[in-house]
């Protein structure tokens, strides 16, 4: 499979950094990129909407939201981190061509959908702050392709760091709103406790679960993960997830203070003077500098705007070149994809505004994040199933309590979106002059949507069961066989105990993969002090062993065999199985001393212990 932005996979270098800090600020990037999708215009729309129907009421939806984006993109980048896959990639290795194409266009939907915000927000904020007709301004949006393809072209760190300045530009914009604006703090943090005031409420609450936790972001945060170049081993990889979820956590928190910026705004100025109906960003604009007293007030939310638009458009064409690699496995030149990307969302953008007037752009942008809602569940529960597998994960899954946090968000998520559709689709039969249609279109769809939700939540459970009832026989794959006379090049792992078991294991090894091929040798100390003390253990056990594994490796190593050693401490059939699957290795080879009955029954082996713990091929040569 090709690699995930493969123009820019392992550009950036964070080894030999000469203080924590600069190590820190290697891996820092990312998520600001991914930030931008949680603070574009859609979230304007929604929260501006919120802000002036329901005053401070919904703050606490953005703040459940950024917990839920937290949880969800840390998850994202664990995938990216571990797998070096990112979402559609796996996807793509788990379910059938059918479903993944099913996956694929709902991804392209949302995609669309999230492209047709930031568009709009764009336009609109050029046409706000020129006077430029807002038609021409979506027009005019087409041109910010040709500076990602720039962008990208100098190099990932180039791109980030654009993105962090225009975020940077919104933050500052709205910290002067905010002192423009005197929020009364009290009922700001009385809109933290949670409550739904009516159904319109929930409405916009589903619109900014929608604008704030987005799906395309879930792609995009697996992949970009990848661009940075880090050591494999164990302690490479833990210090790259915890650097990445400190990353997440400040980008994430500055995007939380925008849009709970923009809502309260709204609260301040429209709510406060009773002005509920104020949803479109153009109103929002104009009213502003009235309520407010300067029009520097104006001003910013028009430049906030637009750098919101141009920062987050650069991160959904992005993500828009990852789902068609990643479900496609279909690597076209990434300007056509780009062009094709912003198309899919102007085109109905025009449209609309040609028929019902720039008037439609709020409610359009608000139906954007809706639909954004209504595919999360598509996204959401692959990814927790994808980084809940210990085989996928190789030990670095994620645990029961993290499990269940994930799964809660997902439940929220699909309940509040199934309540929406049901009472969407409720309303329309009940209004339609010919139900009928509804009935025989829009009712089977929205039933087709659920059988495939029910699907994919369903699906790898049933597949892990399936496994270990059929012992890991793989029936239902379409293997291709070449002929080989050598399995060269491979990096194989072999057990020793130095006994005679040794010698047919690491011959055996040695035929398999010829000269060509890397190999190590893993020997266990199991000595009561390492039992008890694992690798800070210095007893004469673990210093012939040390010994002996080496003499090993030089007499292997003088023969013309790249072998290099691992010594484990602890229980063998608990010890090897970490070792293996930290490693990146094709095959584990083991020796065996021949028991056979009464002998097994009494000591037990560690063949079969390990082997329902290891994530490669075993294979036994026995004496």
């Amino acid at each position: 499979m090709s690699k995930s932005l493969e123009e820019v996979n392992q550009s950036v270098s964070t080894q030999n950094k000469k203080t924590v800090f600069k190590k820190i600020l290697a891996f820092f990037g990312p998520a600001y990129l991914v930030s931008v999708g949680y603070m574009d215009p859609g979230n304007w729309a929604t929260d501006i909407a919120g802000g002036s129907q329901f005053g401070y009421a919904l703050l606490w939806v953005l703040l459940m939201s950024n917990l839920m984006a937290l949880l969800l993109q840390s998850l994202s980048a664990r995938l990216g981190i571990v797998t070096q896959r990112d979402l559609a990639q796996a996807s793509r290795e788990t379910y059938s061509k059918f479903i993944n194409y099913i996956l694929y266009i709902l991804a392209e939907i949302a995609i669309a959908a999230c492209d047709l915000a930031e568009v709009l927000g764009m336009a609109i904020g050029i046409n706000l702050l020129f006077n430029i007709p807002l038609i021409d301004a979506v027009i005019i949006t087409v041109l910010d392709t040709f500076l990602l393809l720039f962008l990208i072209n100098k190099g990932i760190r180039k791109m980030e760091a654009f993105i962090i300045v225009l975020v940077l530009i919104i933050g500052l914009s709205f910290v002067f709103e905010m002192f423009f604006a005197q929020p009364e703090m009290g009922k700001v943090l009385y809109g933290l406790i949670p409550s739904i005031p009516n159904e319109q409420a929930l409405y916009i609450a589903i619109g900014i679960i929608g604008a704030t936790v987005m799906p395309h972001n879930l792609y995009l945060h697996s992949s970009l993960v990848q661009t940075r170049k880090f050591s494999r081993s164990d302690v490479g990889i833990k210090q790259a997830l915890k650097y990445n979820f400190i990353d997440s956590a400040i980008a994430l928190n500055l995007a939380f203070f925008v849009n709970a910026a923009i809502l309260i705004l709204a609260a301040a100025t429209f709510y406060k003077n009773g002005m509920h109906e104020v949803a479109e960003i153009q109103d929002a604009y104009r009213f502003l500098q009235p309520l407010l007293g300067t029009k520097w007030a104006s001003i910013l939310f028009a430049v906030a705007l637009i750098a919101a638009g141009q920062s987050s458009t650069v991160t959904g064409t992005l993500a828009g070149q990852i789902v068609m690699e990643g479900y496609l496995n279909l690597r076209i030149q990434p300007w056509v994809r780009r062009i094709i990307t912003r198309l899919i969302a102007i085109v109905p953008a025009v449209v609309i505004i040609l028929i019902y007037g720039e008037s439609v752009t709020g409610k359009l942008l608000v139906l954007s994040q809706v639909v954004l809602s209504l595919q999360l569940g598509f996204a959401i529960i692959p990814l927790i199933h994808f980084v809940s597998d210990k085989s996928k994960m190789k030990g670095y899954h994620i645990g029961k309590v993290t499990q269940v946090a994930a799964w809660l968000i997902a439940i929220i998520i699909v309940s509040l979106n199934a309540k929406l559709v049901y009472s969407e689709i409720q309303g329309w039969l009940e209004t339609s002059e010919n139900p009928i249609i509804l009935w025989l279109t829009v009712v089977p769809l929205a039933l087709g949507f659920l059988f495939l939700l029910l699907y994919i939540v369903i699906k790898p459970f049933i597949s892990k069961a399936k496994l270990n009832i059929e012992n890991h026989s793989p029936h239902d794959m379409n293997l291709k066989f070449t002929e080989t006379s050598v399995h060269d090049n491979k990096n194989i792992a072999i057990t020793v105990d130095f006994s005679f078991a040794d010698e047919n294991a690491i011959n055996y090894a040695f035929k398999m993969g010829g000269k060509e091929a890397k190999y190590t040798l893993i020997h266990v100390v199991e000595s009561v002090g390492a039992l008890m003390y694992g690798k800070q253990i210095d007893d004469h056990e673990t210093t012939i062993d040390e010994t002996l594994l080496l003499e090993y490796k030089l007499m292997f190593r003088e023969k013309g065999f790249h072998v290099k050693t691992l010594l484990g401490f602890g229980k063998p059939n608990k010890v090897i199985p970490k070792l293996v699957n930290k490693g990146d290795f094709d095959i584990l080879i083991m020796g065996t001393h021949g028991h056979t009955g009464m002998k097994d029954l009494l000591f037990g082996t560690t063949v079969d212990r390990l082997r329902h713990k290891i994530t490669i091929p075993l294979l036994i040569v026995k004496n």
